[in-house]
Protein backbone atom coordinates (compact mmCIF):
# COMPACT_ATOMS: atom_id res chain seq x y z
CA UNK A 1 0.00 0.00 0.00
CA UNK A 2 1.36 3.81 -0.84
CA UNK A 3 1.78 5.36 2.63
CA UNK A 4 1.25 8.40 1.38
CA UNK A 5 -1.92 7.79 -0.49
CA UNK A 6 -3.17 5.87 2.38
CA UNK A 7 -4.59 8.67 4.84
CA UNK A 8 -3.16 7.43 7.90
CA UNK A 9 -0.13 6.87 9.43
CA UNK A 10 1.03 5.02 11.93
CA UNK A 11 3.93 5.76 14.53
CA UNK A 12 5.61 3.83 17.46
CA UNK A 13 5.93 6.18 20.73
CA UNK A 14 8.63 3.63 22.35
CA UNK A 15 12.47 4.36 22.46
CA UNK A 16 13.08 0.71 23.48
CA UNK A 17 13.40 -1.74 20.54
CA UNK A 18 12.14 -4.33 22.16
CA UNK A 19 8.91 -2.47 22.53
CA UNK A 20 8.36 -2.12 18.91
CA UNK A 21 7.96 -5.41 17.74
CA UNK A 22 4.20 -5.35 18.24
CA UNK A 23 4.27 -2.28 16.17
CA UNK A 24 6.46 -3.89 13.51
CA UNK A 25 3.98 -6.66 13.70
CA UNK A 26 0.65 -4.59 12.95
CA UNK A 27 2.08 -2.60 10.51
CA UNK A 28 3.05 -5.74 8.34
CA UNK A 29 -0.42 -6.63 8.53
CA UNK A 30 -1.70 -3.47 7.74
CA UNK A 31 0.21 -3.20 4.46
CA UNK A 32 1.97 0.10 5.49
CA UNK A 33 5.80 1.47 7.26
CA UNK A 34 5.92 2.30 10.60
CA UNK A 35 6.15 6.17 10.50
CA UNK A 36 9.38 7.78 10.95
CA UNK A 37 10.14 9.23 14.06
CA UNK A 38 12.92 9.41 16.94
CA UNK A 39 12.06 9.42 20.43
CA UNK A 40 15.13 8.81 23.15
CA UNK A 41 15.91 10.34 26.52
CA UNK A 42 18.50 13.06 27.10
CA UNK A 43 21.33 12.87 28.68
CA UNK A 44 19.14 14.45 31.99
CA UNK A 45 16.50 11.76 31.39
CA UNK A 46 13.89 14.34 29.19
CA UNK A 47 12.01 12.66 26.36
CA UNK A 48 12.42 13.78 23.12
CA UNK A 49 10.58 13.26 19.87
CA UNK A 50 11.50 13.91 16.47
CA UNK A 51 8.75 13.82 13.62
CA UNK A 52 10.37 13.42 10.42
CA UNK A 53 7.56 13.50 7.99
CA UNK A 54 4.78 15.54 7.14
CA UNK A 55 1.64 14.61 9.34
CA UNK A 56 -0.53 17.88 8.14
CA UNK A 57 -4.60 16.97 7.72
CA UNK A 58 -3.44 12.58 8.67
CA UNK A 59 -5.42 10.48 10.83
CA UNK A 60 -1.93 9.05 13.34
CA UNK A 61 -2.20 6.02 15.21
CA UNK A 62 0.17 6.12 18.08
CA UNK A 63 1.30 1.95 19.24
CA UNK A 64 2.36 2.60 22.68
CA UNK A 65 3.84 -0.82 24.24
CA UNK A 66 4.26 -0.40 28.08
CA UNK A 67 7.64 -2.01 29.46
CA UNK A 68 9.03 -2.40 32.83
CA UNK A 69 9.59 1.80 32.91
CA UNK A 70 6.02 2.64 33.07
CA UNK A 71 6.24 6.18 33.50
CA UNK A 72 9.21 7.08 30.76
CA UNK A 73 6.90 4.76 28.13
CA UNK A 74 3.82 7.12 29.59
CA UNK A 75 5.97 10.17 28.90
CA UNK A 76 6.80 9.01 25.62
CA UNK A 77 3.18 8.89 24.75
CA UNK A 78 1.96 12.42 25.98
CA UNK A 79 5.50 13.96 24.45
CA UNK A 80 4.49 12.23 20.71
CA UNK A 81 0.88 13.06 20.64
CA UNK A 82 1.47 16.45 21.53
CA UNK A 83 4.15 17.20 18.88
CA UNK A 84 1.55 15.61 16.42
CA UNK A 85 -1.03 17.68 17.85
CA UNK A 86 0.79 20.77 17.26
CA UNK A 87 2.06 19.54 13.75
CA UNK A 88 -2.06 20.06 12.62
CA UNK A 89 -2.66 16.38 12.33
CA UNK A 90 -6.11 15.59 11.90
CA UNK A 91 -6.82 12.62 14.46
CA UNK A 92 -4.80 11.70 16.76
CA UNK A 93 -5.72 7.41 18.02
CA UNK A 94 -3.94 5.97 20.86
CA UNK A 95 -2.78 1.88 20.25
CA UNK A 96 -2.15 1.46 23.72
CA UNK A 97 -2.87 -2.63 24.21
CA UNK A 98 -1.83 -2.50 28.58
CA UNK A 99 -3.69 1.04 30.03
CA UNK A 100 -1.17 1.56 32.52
CA UNK A 101 -2.39 2.44 36.24
CA UNK A 102 -5.54 0.55 35.21
CA UNK A 103 -5.06 -1.10 38.92
CA UNK A 104 -5.23 2.69 40.39
CA UNK A 105 -9.24 3.12 39.45
CA UNK A 106 -10.92 3.12 42.46
CA UNK A 107 -10.47 5.44 46.00
CA UNK A 108 -8.33 4.28 48.14
CA UNK A 109 -8.22 6.00 51.68
CA UNK A 110 -6.73 9.12 50.69
CA UNK A 111 -5.28 8.00 47.65
CA UNK A 112 -6.20 8.92 44.18
CA UNK A 113 -7.98 7.44 41.48
CA UNK A 114 -4.70 7.85 38.95
CA UNK A 115 -5.89 6.38 36.14
CA UNK A 116 -8.82 8.97 35.81
CA UNK A 117 -5.52 11.42 35.72
CA UNK A 118 -3.75 9.58 32.86
CA UNK A 119 -7.22 9.97 30.84
CA UNK A 120 -7.17 13.43 31.46
CA UNK A 121 -3.52 14.20 30.62
CA UNK A 122 -3.76 11.92 27.56
CA UNK A 123 -6.82 14.06 26.25
CA UNK A 124 -4.58 17.27 27.10
CA UNK A 125 -1.81 15.74 24.87
CA UNK A 126 -4.29 15.60 21.55
CA UNK A 127 -5.54 11.98 21.61
CA UNK A 128 -8.68 12.22 20.29
CA UNK A 129 -9.68 8.07 20.31
CA UNK A 130 -7.64 4.81 22.10
CA UNK A 131 -7.78 0.97 21.04
CA UNK A 132 -7.01 -1.00 24.19
CA UNK A 133 -7.26 -4.27 25.12
CA UNK A 134 -9.03 -5.76 28.44
CA UNK A 135 -8.94 -2.82 30.61
CA UNK A 136 -8.64 -4.31 34.51
CA UNK A 137 -12.14 -2.53 35.10
CA UNK A 138 -14.71 -2.03 32.33
CA UNK A 139 -15.73 0.96 34.01
CA UNK A 140 -12.30 3.00 33.57
CA UNK A 141 -13.83 3.43 29.57
CA UNK A 142 -15.57 6.66 31.71
CA UNK A 143 -12.77 8.13 32.83
CA UNK A 144 -12.42 9.50 29.15
CA UNK A 145 -14.03 12.29 27.53
CA UNK A 146 -13.21 10.36 24.13
CA UNK A 147 -13.95 7.39 22.09
CA UNK A 148 -12.37 4.22 23.50
CA UNK A 149 -12.41 0.89 21.96
CA UNK A 150 -11.81 -2.11 24.70
CA UNK A 151 -11.08 -5.22 22.96
CA UNK A 152 -11.08 -8.86 23.98
CA UNK A 153 -8.07 -10.99 24.17
CA UNK A 154 -10.64 -14.38 25.23
CA UNK A 155 -10.70 -15.50 21.87
CA UNK A 156 -7.49 -15.83 21.12
CA UNK A 157 -6.69 -17.29 24.54
CA UNK A 158 -9.92 -19.79 24.32
CA UNK A 159 -8.09 -20.44 20.74
CA UNK A 160 -5.08 -21.47 22.47
CA UNK A 161 -6.95 -23.80 25.41
CA UNK A 162 -8.74 -25.80 22.13
CA UNK A 163 -5.74 -26.24 19.92
CA UNK A 164 -2.31 -26.29 22.34
CA UNK A 165 -3.86 -28.42 26.05
CA UNK A 166 -4.12 -32.03 24.82
CA UNK A 167 -7.26 -33.35 26.41
CA UNK A 168 -8.96 -29.85 27.23
CA UNK A 169 -12.04 -31.60 27.84
CA UNK A 170 -10.88 -32.68 30.94
CA UNK A 171 -10.08 -29.30 32.02
CA UNK A 172 -11.73 -26.99 34.65
CA UNK A 173 -11.81 -23.17 34.55
CA UNK A 174 -10.69 -21.61 37.74
CA UNK A 175 -11.00 -18.25 39.27
CA UNK A 176 -8.07 -17.22 41.58
CA UNK A 177 -10.51 -15.42 43.96
CA UNK A 178 -14.22 -14.61 43.93
CA UNK A 179 -13.89 -11.44 42.48
CA UNK A 180 -12.51 -12.81 38.80
CA UNK A 181 -15.46 -15.60 38.95
CA UNK A 182 -17.32 -13.84 36.09
CA UNK A 183 -14.34 -13.73 34.02
CA UNK A 184 -14.04 -17.24 34.60
CA UNK A 185 -17.48 -18.34 34.22
CA UNK A 186 -17.73 -16.83 30.51
CA UNK A 187 -14.41 -19.22 29.84
CA UNK A 188 -15.89 -21.88 30.95
CA UNK A 189 -19.60 -21.38 29.18
CA UNK A 190 -17.61 -20.91 26.02
CA UNK A 191 -15.40 -24.13 26.77
CA UNK A 192 -18.65 -26.18 27.89
CA UNK A 193 -16.21 -26.86 30.76
CA UNK A 194 -16.60 -26.94 34.78
CA UNK A 195 -15.81 -24.08 37.05
CA UNK A 196 -14.19 -23.79 40.60
CA UNK A 197 -13.46 -20.80 42.60
CA UNK A 198 -10.99 -20.58 45.62
CA UNK A 199 -12.47 -18.68 48.41
CA UNK A 200 -10.27 -17.62 51.62
CA UNK A 201 -7.11 -16.73 49.62
CA UNK A 202 -4.39 -13.84 51.10
CA UNK A 203 -5.85 -10.47 50.04
CA UNK A 204 -4.44 -6.90 50.13
CA UNK A 205 -4.01 -5.64 53.46
CA UNK A 206 -5.87 -2.53 53.81
CA UNK A 207 -5.70 -1.73 57.67
CA UNK A 208 -7.49 1.78 58.49
CA UNK A 209 -6.35 1.61 62.16
CA UNK A 210 -3.55 4.11 61.37
CA UNK A 211 -5.21 6.12 59.13
CA UNK A 212 -7.03 8.49 61.92
CA UNK A 213 -10.27 7.00 60.51
CA UNK A 214 -11.59 5.07 63.35
CA UNK A 215 -10.54 8.51 65.74
CA UNK A 216 -14.19 9.05 67.64
CA UNK A 217 -16.09 12.03 66.49
CA UNK A 218 -15.47 15.47 68.40
CA UNK A 219 -18.03 15.94 71.03
CA UNK A 220 -18.81 19.71 72.03
CA UNK A 221 -20.00 20.26 75.81
CA UNK A 222 -23.28 21.45 74.40
CA UNK A 223 -26.32 21.44 76.56
CA UNK A 224 -28.76 18.27 75.74
CA UNK A 225 -26.12 16.63 72.98
CA UNK A 226 -25.07 13.40 74.58
CA UNK A 227 -22.73 12.67 71.54
CA UNK A 228 -22.73 10.50 67.99
CA UNK A 229 -23.40 6.82 68.76
CA UNK A 230 -22.45 5.28 65.12
CA UNK A 231 -23.16 1.78 64.85
CA UNK A 232 -20.29 -0.60 64.70
CA UNK A 233 -18.89 -2.18 61.72
CA UNK A 234 -17.38 -6.39 62.51
CA UNK A 235 -14.40 -6.74 60.98
CA UNK A 236 -13.97 -8.95 58.55
CA UNK A 237 -11.96 -12.28 58.91
CA UNK A 238 -10.35 -14.33 55.96
CA UNK A 239 -12.06 -17.29 55.33
CA UNK A 240 -9.76 -20.55 55.62
CA UNK A 241 -8.65 -21.64 52.32
CA UNK A 242 -10.86 -23.90 50.73
CA UNK A 243 -11.97 -24.80 46.44
CA UNK A 244 -15.51 -24.56 45.67
CA UNK A 245 -15.93 -27.00 43.19
CA UNK A 246 -14.23 -30.64 42.20
CA UNK A 247 -10.88 -30.49 40.41
CA UNK A 248 -9.67 -34.08 41.31
CA UNK A 249 -8.01 -35.50 38.14
CA UNK A 250 -8.31 -32.64 36.35
CA UNK A 251 -6.64 -29.92 34.03
CA UNK A 252 -6.68 -26.23 35.91
CA UNK A 253 -7.00 -23.41 33.85
CA UNK A 254 -6.78 -20.48 35.98
CA UNK A 255 -8.12 -16.76 33.99
CA UNK A 256 -7.35 -13.63 34.84
CA UNK A 257 -6.47 -9.80 33.14
CA UNK A 258 -3.17 -9.56 34.36
CA UNK A 259 -0.18 -11.67 36.10
CA UNK A 260 2.31 -9.46 37.52
CA UNK A 261 3.19 -10.36 41.10
CA UNK A 262 3.03 -14.25 40.80
CA UNK A 263 2.65 -15.13 44.62
CA UNK A 264 -1.25 -15.44 44.61
CA UNK A 265 -1.01 -17.69 41.55
CA UNK A 266 1.55 -19.57 42.96
CA UNK A 267 -0.25 -20.20 45.90
CA UNK A 268 -3.67 -21.41 43.80
CA UNK A 269 -1.16 -23.86 42.04
CA UNK A 270 -0.40 -25.26 44.80
CA UNK A 271 -4.10 -25.47 46.27
CA UNK A 272 -5.06 -27.64 43.21
CA UNK A 273 -2.33 -29.81 43.47
CA UNK A 274 -3.44 -30.60 46.66
CA UNK A 275 -7.04 -31.12 45.65
CA UNK A 276 -5.88 -33.39 42.69
CA UNK A 277 -5.21 -31.58 39.60
CA UNK A 278 -2.64 -33.08 37.79
CA UNK A 279 -1.74 -30.13 35.34
CA UNK A 280 -2.32 -26.14 35.88
CA UNK A 281 -2.34 -23.34 33.08
CA UNK A 282 -2.43 -20.03 33.63
CA UNK A 283 -4.21 -17.81 31.09
CA UNK A 284 -4.17 -13.82 30.90
CA UNK A 285 -3.82 -11.31 28.77
CA UNK A 286 -1.02 -8.25 30.05
CA UNK A 287 1.70 -10.74 31.23
CA UNK A 288 3.31 -7.90 32.99
CA UNK A 289 5.45 -10.59 35.20
CA UNK A 290 7.20 -8.64 37.30
CA UNK A 291 10.32 -8.85 40.00
CA UNK A 292 11.17 -12.34 40.10
CA UNK A 293 7.89 -13.85 38.79
CA UNK A 294 9.92 -16.45 35.81
CA UNK A 295 11.84 -17.68 38.80
CA UNK A 296 8.72 -18.08 41.06
CA UNK A 297 7.09 -19.64 38.11
CA UNK A 298 9.61 -22.47 37.26
CA UNK A 299 9.89 -23.55 40.65
CA UNK A 300 6.30 -23.81 41.11
CA UNK A 301 3.60 -26.52 40.71
CA UNK A 302 2.30 -24.05 37.39
CA UNK A 303 2.88 -26.27 33.85
CA UNK A 304 2.53 -22.92 31.49
CA UNK A 305 1.59 -19.32 31.91
CA UNK A 306 0.21 -18.14 28.40
CA UNK A 307 0.09 -14.63 28.07
CA UNK A 308 -0.49 -12.19 24.97
CA UNK A 309 2.19 -9.75 23.49
CA UNK A 310 0.49 -6.60 24.69
CA UNK A 311 3.60 -6.10 27.04
CA UNK A 312 7.04 -7.17 25.71
CA UNK A 313 8.43 -10.30 28.20
CA UNK A 314 11.05 -11.84 25.71
CA UNK A 315 13.37 -11.71 28.48
CA UNK A 316 10.91 -13.29 31.29
CA UNK A 317 10.29 -16.19 28.59
CA UNK A 318 14.57 -16.86 28.13
CA UNK A 319 14.47 -17.33 32.10
CA UNK A 320 11.29 -19.58 32.16
CA UNK A 321 10.50 -21.83 29.14
CA UNK A 322 7.09 -22.23 30.84
CA UNK A 323 5.72 -18.85 29.54
CA UNK A 324 4.21 -18.83 26.16
CA UNK A 325 2.81 -15.71 23.76
CA UNK A 326 -0.20 -15.71 22.23
CA UNK A 327 -0.17 -12.82 18.85
CA UNK A 328 -2.65 -10.15 18.94
CA UNK A 329 -1.45 -8.02 16.42
CA UNK A 330 -4.74 -9.15 13.90
CA UNK A 331 -7.43 -8.05 16.37
CA UNK A 332 -5.61 -4.46 16.95
CA UNK A 333 -4.63 -4.01 12.62
CA UNK A 334 -8.16 -4.89 12.23
CA UNK A 335 -9.21 -1.87 14.63
CA UNK A 336 -6.98 0.25 12.82
CA UNK A 337 -8.38 -0.37 9.66
CA UNK A 338 -11.89 -0.29 10.50
CA UNK A 339 -11.72 2.76 12.21
CA UNK A 340 -9.65 4.67 9.39
CA UNK A 341 -12.30 3.53 7.14
CA UNK A 342 -15.30 4.48 8.96
CA UNK A 343 -16.75 0.32 9.17
CA UNK A 344 -18.30 -0.64 11.99
CA UNK A 345 -16.31 -2.21 14.97
CA UNK A 346 -19.09 -4.55 16.08
CA UNK A 347 -17.50 -7.63 13.94
CA UNK A 348 -14.30 -7.09 16.39
CA UNK A 349 -17.25 -7.39 19.69
CA UNK A 350 -19.73 -10.64 18.24
CA UNK A 351 -20.66 -12.99 20.64
CA UNK A 352 -18.71 -10.55 23.15
CA UNK A 353 -20.39 -10.26 26.54
CA UNK A 354 -19.86 -7.82 29.62
CA UNK A 355 -18.15 -10.26 31.77
CA UNK A 356 -15.65 -11.23 28.99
Amino acid sequence: MNVAKSGYRVFSANSSVACTELAKKITERLGVELGKSVVFQESNRETRVDVKESVRGQTIFIIQTIPRDVNTAIMELLVMAYALKTSCAKNIIGVIPYFPYSKQCKMRKRGSIVCKLLASMLAKAGLTHIITMDLHQKEIQGFFSFPVDNLRASPFLIQYIQEEIPDYRNAIIVAKSPSAAKRAQSYAERLRLGLAVIHGEAQCSESDMADGRHSPPCVRNTTGHTGLELPLMMAKEKPPITVVGDVGGRIAIIVDDIIDDVGDFVAAAEILKERGAYKIYIMATHGLLSADAPRLIEESAIDEVVVTNTVPHEVQKLQCPKIKTVDVSMILAEAIRRIHNGESMAYLFRNITVDD
